[in-house]
């Protein structure tokens, strides 16, 4: 199975986006998802979910509707893997770092957020920690990015893709 994930649109839907995003079976938002500026321009989710079923959590600046009705969290299990999505993660330096106690104790394979903007796939113990960066306009000095996640037999792997 193969995973978009996008985090940080702000409301503005990258033209670069949905080419990469082709053929993907399912769209992961990590939040920060936004409203168009443009009022004929469908919202950042219907944009990603005429490429392929999206799950979206929110994120701290979607504090409106219909933005802020997404959960702040969800736990999926697809193809063995079982993943968890949220906004905002301070992610564990080490195996033995007591932040990491949690999402062991949930039996995840995969933890998914986004909010620095900044790319990140780390692998902390058993754990992945991956954070696609962010799909909007450039802000922060960062380099506008996507993830892509391929999961077979409970195994996650990664790939950050720059726009």
């Amino acid at each position: 199975m193969l995973l978009g994930v996008v985090s940080d649109t702000h409301g503005y839907m990258d033209p670069r986006v949905a080419p990469l995003l082709k053929g993907v079976d399912h769209i992961l938002h990590v939040g920060d998802i936004g409203q168009p500026n443009v009022n004929d321009q469908p919202d950042i989710i219907s944009q990603l979910s005429s490429i392929a079923p999206v799950t979206a959590v929110r994120g701290n600046n979607d504090r409106q509707p219909p933005e802020s009705l997404y959960p702040e969290e969800v736990t999926l299990d697809l193809e063995g893997c079982r993943i968890y999505l949220t906004h905002q993660v301070k992610v564990p330096k080490s195996p033995r770092s007591r932040l990491l106690k949690p999402y062991s104790d949930a039996n995840l394979q995969v933890v998914i957020s986004g909010h620095s903007h900044i790319a990140l796939q780390k692998q902390v113990g058993n754990i992945l920690f991956f954070n696609p960066g962010a799909a909007g306009k450039r802000r922060f000095n960062t380099i506008p990015s996507i993830g892509l996640l391929h999961l077979v037999d409970g195994q996650a792997q990664g790939k950050l893709l720059p726009l």
